[in-house]
């Protein structure tokens, strides 16, 4: 079982969809995206990494005209994502092996997702993410501030922070500047960060 569970990419999220979008709680996220938002030009494409089955962030992200392109691992969720979203583009995928990253964004965004990838992979998906976004881009992205690992609430997975020294030395070499932080109502970590 541990052995199926550590090749799961979607970090169990496939065997849990059901819970999951039961219970995501769809205020958590949207305020924050949607003001993030306001800094691209209008009908910028934005790529969300572990999209799940759209609420709130993608749902925000098209209702305000964004051409978004959604990626998920779990085909559950990525499944419940086509359905409410049929003229999104999407990709049932680990984030770190999908093809979106061969074409270029005006803004990324990974809500809920950077923390559940293994410390290597979290630097993967950040280098893949500079070289992906156009000039100007903007990436977002939670984790907590301080480095620590803890157990998910959900999936009972280890979730990995770096922290914000780390996270900051990370973009900075991928090419990205660390230009805002902030919390949400849900005491969610943002990172805000640009394309150099």
């Amino acid at each position: 079982m541990a052995s199926t569970l550590q090749h799961d990419k979607s970090n169990r999220y496939e065997q849990l969809a059901e819970t999951f979008i039961r219970t995501r709680d769809r205020r958590i996220g949207a305020v924050t995206v949607r003001e993030w938002s306001k800094t691209l030009p209008p009908a910028s494409s934005i790529l969300d990494l572990g999209c799940g089955h759209g609420l709130p962030i993608s749902q925000v992200l098209i209702n305000d005209g964004f051409a978004v392109y959604g990626v998920d691992a779990s085909a559950k969720l990525i499944t419940a994502f086509r359905e409410r979203f049929p003229k999104a583009h999407t990709e049932c995928s680990a984030v770190e092996d999908s093809q979106f990253f061969r074409r270029t964004f005006d803004g990324v965004v990974a809500w809920g997702l950077m923390f559940l990838l293994p410390a290597d992979v979290q630097k993967i998906v950040i280098g893949k993410v500079a070289r992906a976004l156009n000039p100007a881009g903007k990436f977002l992205f939670i984790s907590p501030q301080e480095p620590l690992t803890w157990s998910d609430a959900l999936t009972g997975r280890t979730s990995i922070s770096l922290g914000g020294e780390v996270y900051q030395q990370i973009l900075r070499a991928a090419g990205l500047i660390l230009v805002g932080e902030t919390f949400d109502q849900g005491d969610n970590h943002y990172y805000f960060a640009l394309k150099a």
